[in-house]
């Protein structure tokens, strides 16, 4: 099995580029499947998410290249074929597929996704909102089946907002007929992402990034060539590791206006943080003061950067507290991070982390995407060298970390070591 090995205490310096956003990737890649000739996606990350979505789309019958970030899809052979398992129970996000392929072929059968365990994350809303286009909709041997003679357009409000459904419903009322108006819609920016991918296509969206989302149906959907936005999570993640361990690092390909809940904590620590058109900067800092965080939807300070910025609250003076609002299990790094010396405690949907305490080296596993990037920045700042097992959560969500990282001074490496090692120790 594959590690990572950290030898902490460098002090990092110099430029880290930001890939594209992971969490448009996996909507933009189905979405191209609905036009009638080919996208092209560019600064798409080389995560393994984006490369099992390549392989789902040419098992359906689409011609795929994919190389430095830029993705070619043609998608004039598509079938409606059933998709009950293999390769979507890999990804949280092949739920997208249900959208695409109900809204191209008025029919579709896809198995239940997988994804990180974050506690319940269930698919309602997408499904009430299928059926309010005029879908039937049932669950059979572990697979969603979805059949529409036609789709209507229809008002839809969504219970709970919900990124993943927002999409969804969108994906499918852009080739229903009529209009069809989202309420209660989730912000991200992901989804005015999607959605200037759709209209370029063709679609006819409106108030995409507001709480209503109207969409007027087409008849059909063109190839176009898009760029992808950066990944706000990972320009937060780095913006977080250059304040624990930086000595003057630039985050590039960054939209700041994405991370401005981030940066707003940030400083509220003492961190100061420069903003430019594309990119941040974060000189070294000292003396970091404790807060409190609670996790919201967007434009609140999102549930993913959590788990880092726990990290940072190890090193402040003062006891912090993060709530976590969104998910419920997303707190199994703070045991992880108590092996390292860290002084926390968890409560429920709540940590609490004393500081500052000189964070050791140890073994520690990563239990899910974000916890294994919080456990990269321990081993950074960690006295001697951390092993970090069950790295393949990270390399879902990150591209190049290893070589990003070191670019900047880390000391960092990917070792292949022995089960029976790992047994042992």
């Amino acid at each position: 099995m594959e590690v990572y090995k950290i030898k902490g205490g460098n002090t990092l310096r110099g430029t880290i580029k930001v890939s594209g956003a992971k969490n448009s990737a996996v909507a933009l890649i189905p979405a191209s499947l609905m036009a009638n000739s080919p996208v092209t996606i560019e600064g798409l990350p080389e995560i393994l998410d984006v490369f099992t979505l390549k392989e789902i789309l040419e098992e359906v019958g689409a011609k795929v290249t994919f190389s430095e970030g830029t993705m070619v899809i043609d998608p004039t052979n598509v079938v409606d074929m059933p998709m009950p398992n293999g390769n979507i129970k890999k990804l949280r996000a092949s739920y997208y597929l249900m959208g695409v392929m109900l809204g191209k072929f008025k029919k579709a059968a896809i198995g239940l996704p997988g994804g990180c365990h974050l506690g319940p994350r269930p698919i309602d809303q997408h499904i009430k909102g299928f059926e309010a286009l005029g879908a039937e909709v049932s669950n059979e041997h572990g697979a969603i089946y979805l059949r529409a003679d036609e789709l209507v357009g229809s008002k839809i409000y969504l219970d709970v907002v919900s990124v993943g459904a927002t999409i969804n419903i969108m994906l499918a009322a852009v080739l229903a007929k009529g209009r069809t108006i989202i309420e209660n819609a989730a912000k991200e920016p992901e989804i005015i992402d999607v959605a200037t991918l759709l209209s370029n296509m063709g679609a006819n969206i409106k108030g995409a990034g507001t709480n209503v989302i109207r969409i007027d149906g087409v008849e059909e959907l063109h190839g176009t060539k898009h760029t992808i936005i950066p990944d706000r999570i990972e320009a937060g993640t780095f913006m977080i590791m250059a304040a624990l361990a930086g000595d003057g690092v630039t985050i590039d390909n960054v939209i700041p206006f994405h991370v401005e809940a981030l940066t707003a904590k940030l400083r509220e620590m003492g961190v100061a943080v420069e903003e430019f058109e594309e990119k941040v900067f974060i000189p070294k800092t000292t003396n970091l003061q404790a807060v409190d965080v609670k996790t919201l939807v967007y434009p609140g300070f999102a549930t993913d950067l959590q788990q880092p910025f726990s990290v940072l609250l190890t090193q402040a003076t003062g006891t912090s507290v993060i709530t976590d609002s969104i998910y419920s299990a997303r707190s199994k790094h703070i045991d992880e991070l108590r092996r390292m010396n860290a002084n926390g405690r968890v409560d429920g949907r709540t940590a609490v982390l004393t500081g500052p305490v000189k964070l050791e080296a140890a073994t520690v596993r990563a239990s899910d995407l974000r916890a294994g990037a919080a456990l990269v920045l321990a081993g950074l700042i960690a006295d001697g060298e951390t092993e970090i097992q069950d790295i393949y959560h990270i390399d879902r969500g990150y591209s190049s970390l290893i070589e990003k990282l070191q670019g900047i001074g880390a000391d960092i490496r990917r070792v292949e070591v022995l089960e029976i090692e790992q047994n042992n120790s």
